[in-house]
Formats: C-alpha cells, sequence, structure tokens
C-alpha cells in the first residue's frame, strides 16, 4: 500500500450505478405522474432502457466516467439493461470507461419483462463479456422481474465463472419475496443493491448496496443499513458517482435515526468499496481539503479532487481529463441525450 498525505486518499469506488442514465437528465415528463415505485420503473426507467442504442451507451459511459474523475472516483460497479441493444452493451461501456481512464466491473441485469428470448440474451451478454476476459459480475434486474428459471441459470453462470451476481433486492415492496427466493443461491461475492425493504433477519450472503440519494428519490423509504449483519457498500443508483457526498449523505440518515451514530461508520461503508475493487486502493487522489478523515469531511461542503492518478497514471489535474477532451464528451453526450428523449 502506498503511502498518502492527510489531503489524499486511494481512489473512490461507487459500488452501485447505473451509467446509462447520465443521459437521462432533463428527459421528458412521463406520461402520467407515477404515484409509487412500481410506476416510477414503469414510466420512467423502463421506457429509457428499451430506447437506448449502442452509440448512446457510449458516450453515456464516457460521461459517467468523467464525472466519476470530477468527484475523485476511479471505479464504478455498473449495473446495465438495453434491452433493444443487448449484444456487446457491456463492451462498450468498459472501452468507454477505459478511454477515459476509469475503472469499471460492468453487469447486464438480466430480466424477464421482455421474455424468455430477452433473458436468453441477457444471459448470453454476460456469458460473452465474461467470456472475452472483461472485468464483470453476472447481472439480474431483480427477483420480481426473473422467472424460477432465469434465477438459477443467472446463479449458475456466475458459479461457472467464480464471480458474484449483481441484483436489486427489496428496493420497494414490490420485490417482498425476494430473500425466499434468493436465499438458495446467494454467496459471499454477490451484491444486494438497496435492500430497503429487506428484513434485518434475511439470511442472504453478500455486500449490501446502500444508495441513500436514490432512496430518497424514488421514495422508497431509509434502508438504515447498520442494522445488517452483512458488509454496507456505497452507491448512487445512476445519479452521478460523488462518493464524498454519497458519504455525507449516508452519515446523516444514519444520524437522523440513531443520535449515537458517528461518520466513521459510513466512512466504513464508503471503504467497503475497495473490497469490490482492490486495485482503486492504489490509486491516489489529492483533495482540495485536508485532513481527510471522516469527521472532517462529514461537515465540509465542497471538497473536490485537484489531481487523480489511475494505476499510477494521472487521469484527472486542475480540473480537467488527462486522456479525454472533457468538453467534447459533454457537447456529444447532450446530442445522444437529444437522441434518446426524442424517442420518448
Amino acid at each position: 500500500m502506498q503511502e498518502f498525505s492527510p489531503a489524499q486518499t486511494p481512489g473512490l469506488v461507487c459500488a452501485h450505478h447505473h451509467i446509462y442514465s447520465a443521459l437521462a437528465r432533463g428527459m421528458p415528463a412521463p406520461p402520467r405522474t407515477p404515484t409509487n415505485f412500481r410506476e416510477i420503473l414503469e414510466q420512467i426507467w423502463w421506457r429509457l432502457d428499451t430506447a437506448l442504442d449502442l452509440e448512446m451507451l457510449a458516450w453515456s459511459a464516457r460521461l459517467a466516467a468523467l464525472e466519476a474523475l470530477a468527484s475523485g472516483t476511479t471505479a464504478i460497479v455498473d449495473h446495465h439493461e438495453s434491452p433493444n441493444a443487448i449484444e456487446g452493451s457491456l463492451s462498450v461501456i468498459a472501452d468507454a470507461c477505459a478511454e477515459v481512464g476509469v475503472r469499471v466491473v460492468c453487469a447486464y441485469g438480466v430480466t424477464d419483462r421482455h421474455g424468455p428470448d430477452g433473458a436468453r440474451r441477457g444471459l448470453e451478454e454476460n456469458r460473452r463479456f465474461l467470456t472475452a476476459g472483461g472485468r464483470g459480475l453476472v447481472g439480474i434486474h431483480a427477483a420480481f422481474t426473473c422467472s424460477d428459471a432465469t434465477l438459477e441459470e443467472a446463479a449458475a453462470l456466475a458459479a461457472e465463472f467464480g464471480v458474484g451476481v449483481h441484483v436489486h433486492v427489496c428496493e420497494g415492496p414490490e420485490d417482498a419475496e425476494a430473500p425466499a427466493r434468493l436465499v438458495p443461491y446467494t454467496r459471499d461475492n454477490w451484491l444486494l443493491a438497496h435492500g430497503v425493504h429487506l428484513p434485518t433477519d434475511h439470511r442472504l450472503a453478500g455486500t449490501i448496496l446502500h444508495n441513500p440519494f436514490s432512496n430518497l428519490n424514488n421514495a422508497v423509504g431509509y434502508a438504515n443499513p447498520a442494522r445488517f449483519a452483512n458488509p454496507v457498500a456505497l452507491g448512487t443508483d445512476g445519479i452521478g458517482a460523488h462518493m464524498i457526498e454519497t458519504f455525507r449523505l449516508a452519515y446523516a440518515l444514519h444520524r437522523s435515526v440513531d443520535v449515537t451514530a458517528t461518520p466513521e461508520t459510513a466512512w466504513r461503508w464508503l471503504q467497503a468499496g475497495w473490497d469490490l475493487v482492490p486495485e482503486a486502493r492504489e490509486d491516489r487522489v489529492t483533495w482540495s481539503y485536508e485532513p481527510m478523515d471522516p469527521w472532517h469531511i462529514a461537515f465540509t461542503p465542497g471538497i473536490r479532487p485537484l489531481r487523480v492518478e489511475v494505476g499510477g497514471s494521472v487521469v484527472w489535474e486542475d480540473g480537467h481529463p488527462t486522456r479525454v477532451d472533457g468538453a467534447e464528451i459533454q457537447a456529444k453526450a447532450r446530442e445522444q441525450a437529444a437522441r434518446l428523449h426524442a424517442r420518448l
């Protein structure tokens, strides 16, 4: 482990992202106002993911990676779905992130929402990417959108490649049966996103991925992840990759239900990302503030990275990426967002 100064940390890890959502900002309003979580999925996200194509994915990934570096995040654990652009999608995302200089762990979220053929194609995309040597997991959207057969096949595929499964679990009440359906399959290398409605004594193995901003935005409730015996890591669920601000919110929410809570618990959740992407521990971020310890950071807004090194190479310095043209990425992403929004 390299030595870090008081103004430095390893590269941060966003443990649950939806990179494709980088183009969602400013999208047209849904046909009707959603009044519950299921309607949010149906009226917003499931309409958006069916409109994606590979060109949109490439620029959304470049933009998401650029914004990650701008917030000191050097690694992303992504969960992807694009049912009308499945084949090759994980490679598009991985290549775009590598171009910018961000590590990414990819997974395609298998689902039966688009019939048995859609589920098969999703499984095959995971297999193709892993067979080609891609850094990945097997993705499952959520138990409530998958048949028992699809869950079994996804778990078997992950076991075949010796990787975990990345799956949404009990994000909303619709997924209440997930623990009973998943408990025969989960292993310690599984990633269980959200867990808001997950019973405390759920018997599932794996790391809980806590997404405080998204959970509040979707009005699904507070997961209170301190109650779980499982490891907990922090994610954003697609709302950028600013992990310092995610840590600050995670601490504030924890404190809101437990007056004895300290920033050290949320900081451990942030550090758990390094267990998921160990290489990020060797990355180096130099910040605009010191000391970078949880008690200071929890109460200090506006902390930003001055310099980011990934794998010994400087990829961000003085507010700009070093490998790519940030302004071009932003301009091209706006063009692709306009294309996407026109389809909605």
